[in-house]
């Protein structure tokens, strides 16, 4: 019972691909190990639920990065998921693949085969794409992502925001898109009204077989070698020790900042570091945990003349009767998400592609209210927002074990805006933002001035309100970079780590770079990439 084939660290959105595509021949032996617990909760399943598991500790590792230097020294908090599903179970289910420019670069890397016309053919094959109440898998046996069209639900603000994007002379869709320049409404991940992680996508529908074992409530505390072979996963649950043994390969889901945590616990990392920590080295390889790279943005609130999500969200009325027509139809404001219109478009028309991911939300809110993000606690006028943030950050960071206790949190050190682009990105966006507030349809909209006056600030005054109220968007990256040379990566092309057997990472660690949206859709894709690989 304690030997397998496979064994895969972390039951996230990469994790539950690896589970179901390994384990479907019934031919390998398969386990998952999870720190966090079911993802079988109620404010995980429903949709606006984020907003409560955003702080919620028994699904959340609730991570915080070192203090900033760029953010006028801020402390910013870094929610990652610790449940079944991983982030995907606790995000903002906005689902995006970028552009193909962001895979190509992959590829220029050093790693033929992740250019956007071989990628794509991936996505193609895992994603389920239909309308809320239409066209949605009933088949528990469908092991696809759904990826919901749920504009006709989304807030009447929709066509105003729409008519200001076509004012500003962008690209503008009044469907949702996958990929590209284009602003327009955002699929989400849903599914009859519920949340569609990895884990309802992929991972349930496998639980029956027997070949594939999921424990949860595990905490993975390093990785074991024979010499440079990784051959078994060693654990505590409960306050006694576990040893699995892997015959093939184990594979690394944990994420971004769990995954070159646990390498350089197992010694694998800069030798420096590990050797500070008290622990042996394996492997001396400096760029595990290096070429972090993450999206910051911000959001500018406006008063509107009419009702928006802060009129339902808001009020005690409103709740209930939200709550009311999800609980009896699966409908409303809680079966959706508030990012409900964006996309990628240009900060001027000189530049060659999208730089700036838009979000413009019929809801407002303060980045936090007293300590804690708040989404649950909007403001007291209708309102709503427009965010940004730039698609291509410069700005590298790293994470980094600050000691040999595998449930020590590592340092997290994202060095936002350390790179002039990123500080240019800022000003150029916000002025995009400065033109919008002038178009006909957003001044008809609004019941006030901009909160933000950005037409009276001067470019430093920009990146000082930057810097003060900027948050992350949560997407850790490149840890574990993928490309040929282990001078400056981790693993090559087939997501095997550089000078180690039996080893592969599969997640977010591996982009070579940051894509330009929303990070969980490509994720979902290197891990069937990945599993195709492993199996071939």
């Amino acid at each position: 019972m304690l030997d397998f084939d496979y064994i895969i660290v972390g039951a996230g959105s990469a994790g539950c691909v690896l589970a179901d595509k390994l384990s479907a021949s019934g031919a390998h032996k398969v386990l998952v190990l999870e720190a966090g617990p079911s993802d079988q909760r109620f404010w995980v399943r429903v949709p606006i639920g984020y907003g409560i598991s955003y702080h919620d500790q028994r699904v959340n590792w609730k991570y915080e990065c070192e203090p900033e230097p760029g953010l006028s020294g801020r402390q910013m908090y870094y929610p990652r998921g610790k449940v079944v599903g991983g982030s995907s179970s606790i995000n903002a289910l906005v689902y995006h693949r970028g552009q193909a420019n962001d895979y190509d670069d992959w590829a220029a890397a050093g790693n033929p085969g992740w250019d956007y016309e071989s990628v794509s053919k991936t996505f193609d094959n895992f994603e389920h794409i239909g309308r809320v109440g239409e066209d949605e898998p009933t088949d528990d046996g469908d092991t696809r992502l759904s990826v919901t069209d749920a504009t006709d639900s989304y807030h009447p603000l929709k066509s105003k925001f729409g008519e200001m994007c076509e004012q500003m002379q962008m690209p503008t869709s009044a469907k949702p898109v996958l990929e590209g320049h284009r602003a327009g409404p955002y699929f989400i991940n849903t599914r009859r009204g519920f949340r569609c992680s990895s884990a309802v996508a992929f991972l349930h529908p496998a639980r029956k077989r027997e070949n594939l074992r999921v424990i949860t409530g595990i905490n993975v505390q390093r990785i074991g070698f024979e010499g440079r072979r990784a051959t078994k996963v060693i654990c505590s649950q409960g306050g006694k020790q576990q040893v699995f043994h892997a015959r093939r390969e184990v594979l690394l889901t944990a994420g971004a900042v769990n995954s070159p945590q646990l390498l350089q616990l197992s010694g694998v990392g800069g030798a420096k570091e590990i050797r500070e920590a008290g622990l042996d080295v394996v492997l001396d390889q400096p760029n595990v945990g290096r070429h972090m790279q993450d999206h910051l943005g911000i959001n500018y609130i406006f008063k509107a003349n009419q009702p928006t999500l802060n009129d339902v969200l808001g009020r005690w009325s409103g709740r209930l009767i939200a709550g009311m027509e999800y609980l009896l139809r699966r409908t409303g404001p809680l079966s959706l998400s508030v990012n409900q219109f964006g996309g990628l478009v240009k900060s001027t028309p000189d530049q060659a592609i999208p730089d700036t991911q838009l979000y413009v939300n019929p809801l407002s809110y303060q980045s936090f209210y007293r300590g804690r993000r708040a989404l649950t606690k909007p403001d007291n006028f209708s309102g709503f927002i427009i965010g940004f943030n730039s698609c291509r950050p410069e700005s590298r960071g790293y994470v980094r074990i600050k000691s040999a206790d595998p449930n020590a949190p590592p340092a997290i050190v994202p060095n936002y805006l350390s790179a002039q682009k990123d500080l240019d990105d800022v000003i150029r966006m916000a002025r995009l933002v400065m033109r919008m507030q002038q178009t006909p349809a957003l001044r008809t909209t609004l019941a006030a001035p901009p909160l933000t006056m950005l037409e009276e600030m001067s470019d430093d005054e920009i990146i000082e309100d930057f810097r003060e109220r900027s948050s992350t968007v949560f997407h850790p990256c490149g840890t574990a970079r993928m490309g040929p040379d282990p001078k400056t990566c981790v693993v090559d092309r087939h997501l095997k780590v550089h000078n180690i057997e039996g080893l592969r990472i599969c997640d977010a660690s591996v982009f070579p770079n940051i894509t330009s949206a929303n990070t969980n859709a490509p994720t979902v894709m290197v891990a069937h990439k990945a599993a195709d690989m492993i199996l071939a």
